[in-house]
């Protein structure tokens, strides 16, 4: 329940600030760290996506102006994902709606508390991804 209350806080201040092309799917892309500098498969990789179905959302955000696609410089066969400067802002705006969601939690728990599950938290997505 907390992913999706951090999602749509999400969407709601991107669809706010002018991205209202941006759909819940595009997220899985633009999550934390973002795409910027990843191949594909190393980011379809990361969010736990086959290859195919990160192609279709690149392709999708690449159309629509958030990113391109470029030579890889150390592997021409390989694409590497930059960011465009819409791309850019966009995850400004993201990480913003994310600091509100936290900072309106750490009021409602307490600040040792929050500290706590956002530890907590940490440690869970690190045994995800170990296993």
């Amino acid at each position: 329940m907390p992913w999706e209350v951090v999602r749509r806080r999400m969407l709601e201040r991107l669809h706010r600030e002018g991205y209202d092309d941006l759909e819940p799917a595009h997220l899985t892309v633009l999550q934390y760290p973002g795409p910027q500098g990843s191949r594909p498969s190393e980011l379809a990789a990361r969010v736990g996506m086959s290859k195919q179905a990160v192609n279709y959302l690149l392709g999708e955000l690449e159309r629509l102006g958030y990113l391109e696609r470029r030579p890889d410089p150390d592997d021409l066969r390989s694409r590497r994902i930059v960011l465009t400067d819409r791309g850019s802002s966009a995850l400004q705006v993201i990480r913003d709606a994310v600091a509100d969601v936290e900072r309106e939690w750490a009021r409602a728990l307490g600040k040792a508390r929050f500290e706590q599950l956002r530890e907590l938290l940490v440690d869970l997505n690190r045994l995800g991804r170990a296993g």
